[in-house]
């Protein structure tokens, strides 16, 4: 007999976490857990950019006369859908991240499931690192669904299968079939493997918030056995996120963190478990169908100020980041037609692009210095309702 989801809330403070103390559990849980965060694997669409920017004063006209440039150099006109930005942190880096703000803030181990777009190299790199030996592999599949598409966070897939695996779903992906049910009872069919319908309410394809909602009625009144919980996520707000309790509780699944970190700002939703490993941690997601999710002090702040900062993350320099990634151009790649060749958008604007661009890069590394930040957080306020974000 199935028993009944239950998620649990809770809002970070020194006290309640029992932070003083290195290694000092907080009772009666046994690690942290940080899920759904993005490193330089995962293509993030720059499809948006004629859209958002062709009603801003010169920026749009500048975007669109590099656009005639470079149909006129290269023969062939610029597709944005064809151009991606990626995250600016390595595996590493993004797995160090997550792990001090668990071990810092609570004084507990970490468990940390990378989770780049359609992608599993972070942690298959990782894992050739002994240190990082039990690093779960894991994706955010994108699944096509009728006019829009719904992102899927895969975790903690069998090693000895996650190649076979990613490349069927990068097949449905790439052409959606009839066979998303066989695929996902696939998945459902290792014990260990845990599915989380991220972002569920967000309209990211923008076709309109009732056609995504009925979207998404028809996902989970088809699919919705295959799933094991639904996100709450860092980086949507508050508002949304307590839509998802509310849609949670009403087709009985647990709800669960997920930060989807893309810059610096570690996750702002975490879990905790009683668990001492990741399989342990889905045991208690799938099977025991209980969920205890942490907000952190920076899921308090404004979101604005909190997406400005990513902003500022993705073009900032990188110093100590590998060649070829030091720069924002440099992480930003077009798909030539035809070739399918990527590039780097720096062989495209070698000279940095329009002075409007070059403007507005520099106006966004300038705004995620400390004190601009401090100046906008002290304008826009906190979140006044944060003390109970959620119903």
């Amino acid at each position: 007999m199935r028993v009944s989801a239950e998620t649990t809330f809770q809002i970070y403070s020194r006290n309640s976490a029992q932070s003083a103390g290195a290694g000092r559990a907080v009772h009666p849980f046994r690690a942290g857990v940080s899920l759904h965060s993005h490193t330089m694997f995962s293509e993030e669409s720059l499809g948006m950019i004629p859209r958002y920017t062709a009603r801003v004063p010169y920026l749009g006209s500048a975007i669109r006369r590099q656009e005639a440039e470079y149909a006129t150099r290269r023969g062939s006109n610029f597709d944005f859908n064809r151009a991606f930005w990626t995250p600016p942190l390595a595996p590493r880096q993004a797995y160090r991240l997550e792990e001090k703000q668990i071990q810092r803030r609570f004084g507990l181990p970490a468990l940390v499931s990378l989770t780049d777009h359609d992608d599993m190299r972070a942690a298959q790199l990782l894992r050739v690192l002994d240190r990082f030996a039990h690093a779960p592999i894991s994706t955010e599949w994108t699944i096509p669904f009728g006019p829009t598409f719904f992102h899927l966070g895969v975790h903690n897939l069998p090693a000895e299968h996650a190649r076979a695996l990613e490349s069927e779903m990068a097949a449905y992906t790439r052409q959606p079939s009839a066979g998303l049910e066989t695929l996902l009872a696939t998945l459902n069919s290792f014990e260990h493997v845990l599915l989380v319908l991220n972002h569920p309410l967000w309209d990211e394809k923008g076709i309109g918030a009732d056609l995504h909602r009925r979207a998404l009625g028809q996902l989970l009144a088809r699919y919705g056995e295959f799933f094991h919980a639904l996100e709450l996520n860092g980086l949507r707000s508050s508002k949304e996120n307590a839509e998802v309790v509310r849609l949670a509780a009403e087709i009985d699944l647990p709800a669960i963190s997920g930060g989807d970190r893309h810059g610096r700002e570690p996750n702002a939703i975490l879990n905790l478990t009683r668990a001492e490993t990741f399989a342990g941690f889905v045991e208690e997601i799938r099977y025991e169908r209980r969920s205890h999710i942490v907000f952190m002090p920076q899921y308090r702040e404004p979101l604005k100020v909190r997406v400005l900062r990513t902003m500022a993350d993705i073009v900032r320099e990188y110093p100590e980041n590998a060649p070829g990634r030091r720069l924002w151009n440099e992480r930003v790649f077009y798909r030539e037609p035809g070739t399918e060749n990527i590039v780097p958008l720096a062989s495209v604007w070698a000279d940095g692009g329009p002075l409007i661009v070059r403007q507005f890069v520099r106006a966004m590394q300038l705004a995620g210095k400390p004190q601009i930040l401090s100046a906008l957080r002290a304008t826009i306020g906190t979140i006044t309702a944060f003390s109970e974000p959620l119903p």
